[in-house]
């Protein structure tokens, strides 16, 4: 799950890391009134969306006085953003947050993501902050310093001090980074983050040491534990498929090829859409159904997949294990009934209850394509939309 860059900052300040005063704003009446309320000479209007790049593609404005706050604001709130994370469709903006100007005199980066291979939280801070950290550790990798932080003790004095000087921090500022690193830190820890980045961190012109952005994405298995990080969701973000997908406690994301995929297991799942591309042709979709799919699951799943206009055919894709084949074959052939299917269906199913699966779609008078193993479904189903 992932939050704005406001929510994120609200969680930062709790655990004592500096960042500018603002204030989120759904109008530009509200944009105005929070720079009036902030008071100053310059403000920074920013457009509020899921993605990064967001001063490139326009989302980002300096404001020298309330006129430009509100022409700024006006510009962007309803805007189709588009950055090189939204796509080519862009990101519509709901939202902005108006926040007092900054002294920058030094940009820095700062993250923490967890590694798999340490099985730690992994620190990463460079001196080359505002840019994309893809493109420093293309070009630049020595200029990343990471500490992969005990569990035991979490991020020590002396390695949040070494890498604030590895960075570029005056050693004036050295204590100050400290503390936002060491924030950063129990935040991601105690709110089961996945990702946290601060992208710029601020040395101003006085010393002072500033998050002067947020970002924050969370683990999606220990949303139960934070009540208040679920309410922080915006809805508005998120693909609606992939919202509808979640009342059924289905993994859905929506991808750009024209085959639907339907299978039980996260692992076979990319390996179903792996082949798919091998033979030549694009999934539409990430979808695993899990080890405890019913009729209604697998009816909602079919749903999901033709409510995408680009879908052409559909692969099903089941291994019985805990899931028996039996259970899907009849949650197969009731979906297709409902859904009045009007486009190739191939099923491919090994394990439990194969034998009995595999009778039930032949006696249900449908046109199911039947297939042997993984190549032969991916054949087939290539094969179905193409025409061939």
């Amino acid at each position: 799950m992932k939050i704005h860059e406001y929510q994120g900052k609200e969680i930062l300040r709790k655990f004592g890391v500096a960042t500018p005063r603002g204030k989120a704003c759904f109008s530009v009446d509200e944009a105005v009134k929070a720079a009036e309320e902030l008071g100053g000479k310059v403000w920074v209007v920013k457009a509020q969306i899921h993605a990064g790049g967001r001063g490139k593609g326009g989302g980002v404005k300096v404001a020298k006085s309330m006129d430009e706050v509100r022409q700024h604001a006006g510009q962007i709130l309803g805007m189709q953003l588009k950055t090189h994370q939204t796509g080519p469709e862009g990101q519509k903006v709901h939202r902005l947050l108006v926040e007092e100007g900054a002294d920058i005199k030094k940009e820095l980066y700062v993250g923490m993501v967890v590694d798999r291979v340490s099985q730690r939280v992994c620190l990463m801070a460079s001196s080359e902050g505002g840019m994309d950290i893809e493109e420093v550790a293309a070009h630049t990798p020595e200029k990343i310093h990471k500490v992969f932080v005990d569990p035991a003790t979490g991020l020590k004095d002396a390695e949040a001090d070494d890498v604030a000087r590895k960075i570029g921090v005056p050693e004036a500022s050295v204590p100050q980074a400290r503390s936002v690193l060491q924030g950063l830190y129990k935040a991601f820890w105690e709110t089961d983050a996945s990702l946290a980045e601060i992208n710029p961190l601020i040395l101003t012109g006085d010393g002072r040491v500033v998050a002067l952005d947020a970002k924050m994405n969370f683990d999606s298995n220990a949303l139960f534990r934070h009540d208040d990080i679920v309410a922080m969701r915006d809805l508005d973000e998120e693909d609606p498929a992939e919202i509808e997908a979640s009342k059924f406690d289905l993994s859905y994301i929506s991808l750009d090829g024209n085959i639907g995929c339907l299978v039980n297991g996260a692992g076979l799942a990319m390996a179903t859409m792996d082949t798919i591309k091998l033979f030549g042709a694009e999934p539409a979709n990430f979808l695993d159904v899990g080890g405890g799919a019913t009729t209604e699951k697998v009816t909602e799943a079919f749903k999901l997949m033709l409510a995408n206009a680009k879908v052409k055919g559909i692969l099903v894709n089941i291994f019985g294990g805990i899931m028996k084949c039996d259970t899907i074959a009849t949650g197969v052939v009731a979906a297709a009934k409902e859904t009045h299917l009007s486009v190739p269906l191939v099923v491919r199913m090994r394990g439990t209850n194969e034998d009995i699966g595999k009778q039930i779609l032949k006696d249900s008078g449908l046109p199911i394509i039947s297939a042997s193993d993984m190549a032969d479904a991916a054949q087939k189903i290539v094969a179905a939309v193409s025409g061939k």
